[in-house]
């Protein structure tokens, strides 16, 4: 199923902002240099494989910037484009395309890489396992909605969205309320009740007290591939396993074949290189 982008005022608030950022004082170097009736072409290529996340807002940065300027994509978010592919065309004001050029393409190769990044972490998953492939709030400020989009365009799914969107206690929560019961029930006095109860965990006996005051899922947090088989067994489907921290590539196998209900990854958003994209002229 394919992904569907965020909400158009989020979408075009966050392109106003960015464009305002790189253009508000205007471009001397395209005024001093570029013919006001000149016209261009010019072609967003990829330089290297990648799933493909952003050009939606690559229509948003020249709807803003100029409506005269046609953007013809030639393929869609989460499609794998392959090195030297052309990922759309523009055409129209030569002036205009430089004006939203570098914007665009900080969104694009910023979403690309987080994309394509997933789709390898969802891609090392064993044939017909089930473990889902998630991001975390470690999230680039004022783009959480846009890498979380990414994240999806990858082939992997969503954490909570916020703070609000469901209770996850983590170990400072733990430390503040005096331990993991005391979290835990206090948690559940407080949910509504279709709230799940998530609690961090970092060893075997936190977790075992975790089960014990009926947490519906644990995080299994830094453990090694060895505890977590043994935290599994402990568990044996009391409760949604999730693991996080130290999450690498080559773990990921590993952890499917396991069983491990959920994989959170907080390197898809913080840690994922840009994708090489061009817009080369002519």
């Amino acid at each position: 199923m394919q992904a569907t982008p965020p909400a158009p005022t989020i979408l075009a608030e966050t392109v106003r902002r960015a464009l305002s950022e790189d253009i508000d004082r205007g471009d001397i170097t395209t005024e001093a240099c570029v013919e006001p009736t000149a016209v261009a072409t010019a072609t967003l290529n990829a330089r290297e494989r990648v799933v493909v996340c952003g050009l939606p807002i690559l229509e948003e940065v020249f709807a803003q910037i100029d409506l005269m300027v046609d953007v013809d994509v030639h393929v869609q978010d989460g499609e794998i484009a392959e090195a030297g592919a052309s990922l759309a065309t523009l055409s129209g004001p030569a002036t205009s395309i430089l004006l939203g050029e570098r914007v665009a393409l900080n969104f694009l190769q910023r979403l690309t890489g987080v994309a394509t990044m997933t789709r390898l972490f969802v891609d090392a998953l064993p044939d017909g396992c089930a473990t889902r492939v998630t991001d975390t709030r470690k999230t680039t400020p004022g783009l959480r909605a846009f890498e979380r989009y990414a994240v999806r365009c990858g082939g992997g799914y969503n954490h909570r969205e916020d703070l609000g969107a469901a209770i996850l206690i983590k170990d400072n929560h733990i430390a503040a309320a005096g331990g993991c019961t005391q979290a835990i029930e206090r948690a559940q006095a407080y949910a509504p009740h279709t709230c799940r109860i998530e609690c961090e965990v970092d060893t075997l006996a936190q977790l075992q007290e975790a089960l014990a005051a009926e947490a519906d899922i644990v995080m299994l947090d830094n453990f090694t591939d060895d505890e977590v088989r043994d935290a599994i067994a402990l568990i044996n489907s009391r409760a949604i396993v999730e693991v996080s921290g130290g999450i690498t590539l080559e773990r990921v196998a590993a952890l499917g074949a396991m069983g491990v209900d959920v994989i959170s990854v907080g390197a898809l958003t913080h840690s994922s290189p840009s994708s090489d994209l061009g817009l080369d002229w002519g």
